[in-house]
Formats: C-alpha cells, structure tokens, sequence
C-alpha cells in the first residue's frame, strides 16, 4: 500500500512538522482533497493532515512550536493551526457509526492506532480514501483510488456510504468538478437512497458546488439522472420539445465558462440556477424549486424573472435586427436590473443554430451596449429635486410626472436629462400639478 512516492511540493514548514511527529513516535498522512487534486496535477491549499500513534496532548505541544493551535472540533479532535501564512488541520484516525437520523446522527470514535485502509472506509469515494505520508510523500491506497481518478471512475468506498445520503449530492458535484462518471454500483447504491433527512442548507451547497465551480457540469447531469434524482428534484427537465438532457447538458457547460465575466457570486448563482431549470415548465416549479432549498433573497427573486424572460428573449434572436430593438432593450433591462445575464446566456442556449446563436449574441450586445443597458437597468432622466427646482411642492404628481417621462424615454423619445426638463415644463404649462 505504501509503494509508490508521489513529487509534490509540500511547505517545508508542514515536513518539520512532520519530522517532530514522526520523531515523536507518530505517523501522519496528508488526506482527502490535496492527495486527488495532486495527482490530477493541481495545486491545492487544502492542507489536512490525520495523526496517527501519538496522543493529543503530545501533537499539541509539537504544533505550539510553530504557531498557536486551536482545537476546533472537540468531538473529533480536530486542531487548527495557521503557522507563517499556512492554514493547517490536524486530526486523528476515526470511525463512524449510524445511530440516528440526519448528519448529526453518528457515532464518532478515535482510534489512534488504526491502519490507514481502516481509517479511510469511513470516507465517501475512493478518490477521496488515499493519503500521502509524510515526510517521505509515499501515497497510501488502499482502495484503489488513484485507479479510479486516472480512468475518470467515481466509486464508493464500502457499504458505509448508505449512512450519509448527502453522499448522493456531493457525487453529482465531483462529478463534475473532476470530469468522472459514476461506476454502475454507485449509481445503483444511490438509486436506493433517500434525501428526505438532508437540510435544505445542505442540498443546496451542493448544488453550488455542481453549477459554481469549474468543472464539467454536463457530466454532473449525467450522474444526477443515474441516480435518478428526478424523484426529489422533478423541476429539473431537459431542454427544448424533447426535453433533451443533451441540450440541457451542453447548456449548463457553456454558462459555466461564461460565469467568471460576472462580478459577484449572486450574479453567478441566478445565471446558473436559470441554465439548471431552464427546461422546466413554467416560472411556478422555478419557485417550487428555489423556495425548497434556499431563502437567498436575490436568487429567489431575480431568478424567476431571468427565466420568465428568457421565452422572448429566444424568440427575437431569430430575427436580431428587428427583434432587439432600443425599445425592447430598455424595458428589458428594467425588468432584469441590466442585460449582462441574459447577454450571457444567449450565446450559450442550445436551442438556436450556432449561426443564429452567434449573430444574435453580437448584436444583443452591441446595441445593449450603446444603450447604456448591459451592466445596469436606465434611471429616469427626470428626478425629484428637478421638479422641486421648477417650484412645484412634494406631492403625487411628482411621481406621476416622473413616471410619465419615463416611460417616454423607454420608447425613446427623450434620450436626455435636457429634453426631460423640456418634458416636464410643458407639462406644467399645460396646467397639471402646479398646485399639488
């Protein structure tokens, strides 16, 4: 199990470390994400290392001499340690056992001298069950993890993955992040579990893990429909009169390499979440949807309006010189609070031929751009404290008249703060509101 040495460059203050535990009569193994990522040749921050033969007290007396540890996970025996720019944690070999319902409902229990291949059933996916000691960097495997990584497999390390059914979820998202398919006994394990004791905090986590980070989305649609996830999530369909999960796939894949161009992870999540539901039937299993796994204001809201425009907006990319007009650009832009998402999924959408697609993006873009539209929704010309300038007194008619010139300069014809004020004045020489 301990054959092959594995070149990484580790932070020579975490081999000291290493050094002072094996002296001290321990071992210890970087575990979890940093052993999958370098063999796939990433780079990774995710320093988590498990002890192994040495008693806590013992661990923290090495690790106070190279910073203050903090023990974090009092159930589990975790310690923190943050050590010249370096973010460290230090476990112990442990087991889990299923006593009750939900995340919570295990019995975790320490055992400083398990082997490695004990201390790894408890973890999720093969490719998630190897370890590399240090300091010598040879890779512990006792599952055959790095196999699986290298023919792109996704499999479950033992029976013991049943216990926790958020499993289920976060296999859709590996999927996807690392470009594996699910091996067919995983797939036929998850079809057998339910997701009825998971949060909706933690469904939806994981459905941002899916959408939000780079990867391969498409092939977490893949393992979502192997493990026949439609049971809990009927909302999301495939796209187009056939419903095509191929449509859909190639949908989700293109959004995400348009999500970096957006500022703000909000922006990120309604785009992305607007791409997974696009094939549903109306704005109403949107809501359904979105109301089960989360209460983010801004998605709850602005995704349903991205979706229940998206109809239009697909529609007039078959003709883009007549259908993107100023007038429609405006309004849109209003209801949407600027173009930028819908600029975005456009070019995107499987649904229209890559020629159409193509044409319709450039000048969505163009004309939204000499609008002023694309990064923010159009303010009336005509403001409060211009109507107070004329002599007016606050009142209703103030509204009304700002509401009047907007919806003229929508249709285009005021298109400036001058030609508003010129709007406004003939307004009031007509006689209205001059005494409210």
């Amino acid at each position: 199990m301990n054959s092959e040495r594995i070149q990484h460059d580790i932070p020579e203050r975490l081999m000291r470390i290493a050094e002072r535990i094996r002296s001290a009569g321990g071992r210890c193994y970087l575990v979890g994400g940093f052993v999958r990522d370098a063999l796939l040749g990433k780079s990774s921050r995710d320093f988590d290392v498990e002890v192994y033969d040495l008693e806590q007290q013992a661990l923290l007396a090495i690790l106070k001499d190279f910073g203050r540890p903090n023990l974090v996970g009092k159930a589990f025996g975790v310690i923190h340690l943050v050590s010249r720019g370096l973010d460290l944690d230090f476990s112990f070999p442990r087991t889990e056992s299923k006593i009750g319902e939900g995340h919570r409902g295990f019995l975790v229990q320490t055992h400083l001298h398990l082997s490695f291949q004990e201390a790894a059933r408890r973890r999720d996916f093969t490719v998630n069950a190897m370890g590399l000691s240090l300091p010598d960097l040879l890779l512990s495997d006792p599952y055959g993890g790095k196999s699986d990584l290298e023919k792109g497999i996704l499999r479950h390390v033992s029976s013991a993955f049943a216990e926790d059914s958020l499993r289920v979820l976060r296999g859709v998202q590996f999927a996807s992040r690392f470009s594996l398919r699910l091996a067919p006994e995983t797939a036929e394990l998850c079809r057998t579990l339910s997701l009825s004791d998971l949060s909706p905090e933690r469904i939806f986590e994981e459905f941002k893990k899916w959408l939000l980070k780079p990867g391969t989305p498409s092939l977490g649609l893949q393992a979502f429909r192997e493990m026949r996830l439609e049971r809990f999530f009927p909302e999301i369909r495939g796209l187009g009169p056939d419903c095509s999960d191929e449509k859909l796939g190639a949908l989700l894949d293109g959004i995400s390499q348009k999500l970096p161009q957006l500022p703000d992870l909000d922006s990120q999540e309604i785009l992305a979440f607007t791409a997974l539901l696009s094939g549903t039937e109306d704005v109403q299993a949107v809501n359904r949807f979105l109301s089960r796994i989360t209460n983010e204001v801004s998605l709850l809201k602005k995704c349903p309006l991205l979706f229940s425009f998206l109809p239009d907006l697909l529609s007039r990319a078959s003709s883009p010189q007549t259908g993107f007009d100023d007038e429609f650009l405006r309004r849109a832009a209003v209801k949407l609070g600027g173009l930028k998402l819908a600029a975005l999924y456009l070019p995107s959408t499987p649904l229209l031929t890559d020629a159409t697609r193509e044409q319709a993006a450039e000048i969505f873009v163009s004309r939204a751009s000499a609008l002023g539209v694309l990064d923010a929704s159009p303010e009336p010309f005509l403001k409060g404290a211009d109507l107070i300038q004329m002599g007016l007194r606050p009142g209703r008619f103030f509204g009304e008249l700002i509401k009047e010139e907007f919806e003229w300069q929508l249709q285009g014809k005021i298109s400036s703060h001058e030609e508003a004020l010129a709007f406004a004045r003939n307004r009031l020489e007509c006689g209205r509101g001059a005494s409210d």
